[in-house]
């Protein structure tokens, strides 16, 4: 069923961003903004006027924004990461976690799911992850294909923790990571990023923006090839234990075009493909994509956002045996598509007060064929496929109004889902039918709400407060395929229930020109959370449990003044499972992959016409691999660093250290069987922007 798709995450706020992203790496949008009409950006506002300006942007953020209190990455930041991976400069956002530490190099792709404040626990994305208003995670396995987004187009990153009600709110269950493109007058007309590092890999980027009479052409193309570096430790290497090699590509192409004086026509159109090897020689894994997007925005007096997309993708992956190095588990292909459409309008209802309302569809469908071996003979066991369909549609209604020194906020939306199609069948070697399930079709409706308020206290400071609820469909991949990481099977569940959210939170902000903090507390519950329950010894199955419950403290701050920037963040959380029945081994335990305490500290420093030190701290706390709590992820930290240095106008050499210090890290404990993330490296690069 092709499923429209419409998103509007407020991306009329890049262009300020941009503007004060100068100042201020990292920005807690705490201070309430103008009224819509006077708070669009100068690039909106251009558009207004005779002389027709293409922006590549959304809509304005509207005014009761910071009372959610999002969190803005600059392109000064992303720039500024020395691994030069989106996964990793969204770490200094407290509250943001993959699943695992492991970034696109060392980790196998569908273990990068994205979550907010501790709701993590299986690898599926508990947040919604958009890049120019597309949702972006995998359709049937939920994961964030990092490698696939265009770095060198990028110009802001916004993270808002709390379920979203606006559009696309069913997938945005603990919050929104929105990425947005950067305004083509904020590109370099020629880019281009060339590194290597000391085991031999490379990065290569290149970017042009060229001018098409009144529109705009953006595009970009990146490289990603390495030996990789030893995930596994030197006591536990065989004669079959590799590198954690990786090679990915990615190409992208935006066009802009003015229709008239009050329209903006978007285009997107992207392909990928990300090849990576884990731990033994050929347990391999490819990922693949193609990517269109059409999106037509409206600066008039009804504003409006209208977006369609078409997602295609694939994955392939071998699990080969830690005993005797064979196969047991060949993965073929898992071919998906994504498909979606949203449409946004905001009536002219005066500087005080936004309404924004419309509709969003979503479809996911996908079906994975792959063949179990014998670990003693390689020989095949057995042949399955599995699938299914996930569609939601929903209406949605915002109201934002100012009233003197405060600003409130309310929002619902209205969802019809439907799980259709699943099927799981296996077969013997010779073809003969041992299981052929299918499963009912189901469908109902869900509500989600939110609310806030923000109010200027005086001088600097404002407060803000908010509630909201939501949910999210469990995944193709969680209702209908089991799948093994050596020795350990975790089941599916056709029978798993929609997860749902209700929290509150509140919180104080400060801000001035080169100052900026913001405090959060929060109390986050999920009910019926989907978790991998152990069952044996080498036996997991995905169940609903009857909840995860989180609540904390965020912390987030920013400097910025005579060339320094300083951004520092924390989140200290308690998370417990609330489990009964079958999983009342799991109650009060924490959710695996959970760390109770996160923390990161960036220093930059900016001098003489371009030069520029960076110096990034980031501590882990201890967690747990497992729902149980035996395996245990020990807390690391690390410290990161960059130099930039001008050699002429326009070319710069740059050195990026990663774990300078070079700590362990453990990323997976298997009962002992350990990997460990990226040893100290060195990259060595020169960038060209004209």
């Amino acid at each position: 069923m092709a499923a429209s798709l419409i998103q509007t995450f407020l991306h009329g706020g890049a262009a300020v961003a941009l503007a004060t992203g100068a100042a201020t790496p990292l920005a807690a949008r705490s201070a309430a903004p103008p009224p819509a009409a006077e708070g669009a950006s100068d690039a909106v506002a251009a558009t207004q006027g005779e002389e027709i300006v293409v922006t590549g942007e959304g809509l304005p953020e509207t005014p009761a924004t910071p009372a959610y209190g999002s969190i803005v990455l600059t392109r000064a930041d992303l720039e500024a990461t020395p691994s030069g991976l989106i996964e990793n400069a969204l770490l200094l956002v407290a509250g943001v976690q993959q699943f695992r530490r492991s970034d696109s190099r060392s980790a196998n792709p569908t273990a990068q799911g994205s979550t907010l404040r501790a709701l993590g626990g299986n690898a599926t994305s508990r947040s919604l992850v958009l890049f120019d208003g597309v949702p972006v995670t995998d359709p049937f396995f939920g994961y964030v294909p990092f490698t696939a987004l265009p770095t060198a187009q990028l110009g802001r990153v916004a993270v808002t923790r709390g379920s979203g009600a606006g559009p696309f709110g069913a997938g945005a269950l603990a919050g929104t990571v929105e990425l947005s493109s950067a305004p083509p007058g904020a590109l370099p007309r020629r880019g281009a990023s060339v590194f290597v590092d000391d085991t031999g890999a490379s990065q290569i980027e290149v970017g042009l923006v060229q001018t098409l009479g009144g529109g705009s052409a953006v595009a970009s193309v990146r490289r990603d090839r390495g030996p990789g570096f030893w995930t596994t430790p030197v006591e536990q290497r065989g004669t079959a234990s590799v590198r954690a090699a990786y090679h990915n590509a990615s190409a992208n192409l935006r066009l802009l075009v003015p229709v008239g004086s009050d329209f903006e026509l978007q285009g997107r159109i992207a392909a990928f493909r990300d090849e990576r090897t884990l731990r033994f020689r050929g347990a391999d894994s490819l990922s693949a994509g193609q990517d269109l997007s059409v999106r037509l925005v409206g600066r008039g007096p009804w504003q409006m956002d209208a977006l369609a997309y078409v997602q295609a993708r694939d994955y392939a992956n071998v699990v080969v045996s830690a005993a005797t190095f064979r196969p047991v588990l060949v993965q073929q292909g898992t071919p998906s598509t994504g498909l979606g459409a949203k449409l946004e309008l905001r009536p002219p209802l005066g500087d005080d007060t936004v309404m924004r309302f419309g509709l969003d569809l979503r479809d996911a469908a996908g079906q994975t064929r792959e063949e179990a071996r014998a670990a003693a003979t390689g020989l095949v066991t057995e042949r399955r496929d599995a699938g299914g369909r996930n569609t939601t549609g929903g209406v949605f209604l915002e109201i934002d109004r100012v009233l003197g020194p405060a600003v409130l906020t309310a929002g619902a939306r209205l969802d019809r889902f439907a799980i259709a199609d699943g099927v799981f069948r296996s077969f013997a070697p010779d073809g003969a039918v041992r299981r052929n399930d299918l499963f009912d079709q189901r469908s109902g409706w869900e509500t989600s709400v939110r609310g806030g308020a923000v109010i200027a206290l005086g001088g600097r400071w404002h407060l803000r407060a908010a509630g909201y609820t939501g949910f999210r469909l469990p995944t193709l991949n969680e209702l209908y395929r089991p799948f093994a990481v050596f020795p350990v099977t975790t089941l599916a569940n056709p029978a798993l229930r929609n997860e749902r959210l209700r929290g509150v939170e509140a919180g104080l902000d400060y801000r001035d020109s080169q100052f900026q903090a913001a405090l959060t507390v929060f109390d986050n519950r999920i009910t019926d959370a989907i978790a991998n329950a152990t069952l044996s010894a080498t036996l997991r199955q995905r169940i609903n449990v009857d909840g995860i419950h989180a609540q904390g403290v965020e912390a987030q701050a920013a400097y910025a003044a005579a060339g320094w920037r300083v951004t520092a963040s924390a989140a200290l959380t308690k998370a417990r499972v609330k489990a009964s029945g079958t999983a009342a081994a799991l109650d009060g335990r924490r959710p695996a992959q959970t760390p109770a305490q996160v923390a990161s500290l960036a220093v930059a420093r900016k001098w003489a016409a371009g030069h520029e030190a960076v110096l990034t701290l980031r501590h882990v706390g201890a967690q747990f691999e497992d729902d149980l709590g035996r395996d245990r992820l020990p807390a690391a930290t690390t410290v990161d660093g960059l130099l930039r240095v001008p050699l002429r106008s326009g070319v710069a050499a740059v050195i990026r250290l990663e774990n300078l210090l070079d700590e362990t890290v453990v990323t997976r404990n298997q009962a002992g069987s350990i990997d460990l993330g990226a040893p100290r490296t060195v990259w060595w690069g020169l960038e060209l922007r004209r």
